[in-house]
């Protein structure tokens, strides 16, 4: 699957994991521009979200929905505004929220988004209040 790792540092990993899982302390990238089978391993600590994406380019002119729509049908989920520590925001669903857990996954408000799902760390979460 297709990933970019953010990490709490700011640092940026692009590229392919088959080995993440959410309940693992880390897992391992393979960069999208790696040229000899170059990997690195990933500690989900470190991290402030992992992005599971269509492409690694995305669409900088595409003006992503931040709201809900009123009569938006879907499975029965938790809408959520979660603020990082470095003050980014992001909205969508989740299917449970523990603070005591590693981290969460977060799906977009916006299902045309290039992001298909977050897992947000969550010592990365300054706040999160349900919508």
């Amino acid at each position: 699957m297709n990933v970019i790792v953010r990490y709490t540092d700011g640092k940026m990993i692009k590229g392919v994991s088959r080995d993440f899982f959410p309940n693992k302390d880390r897992f391992i990238v393979t960069p999208h521009n790696a040229t000899d089978g170059e990997t690195t391993e990933v500690f989900t600590d470190d991290l402030k979200a992992v992005f599971f994406v269509r492409d690694f380019e995305g669409n900088a002119t595409y003006r992503e929905r931040k709201r809900f729509e009123e009569d938006e049908e879907g499975p029965p989920l938790f809408k959520v505004k979660v603020t990082f520590h470095d003050d980014e925001v992001m909205i969508g669903s989740t299917m449970r929220y523990d603070q005591d857990r590693l981290g969460f996954f977060l799906f977009p408000v916006d299902s045309n988004s290039n992001n298909i799902k977050t897992f947000v760390v969550s010592s990365a979460v300054k706040r999160i209040h349900f919508l």
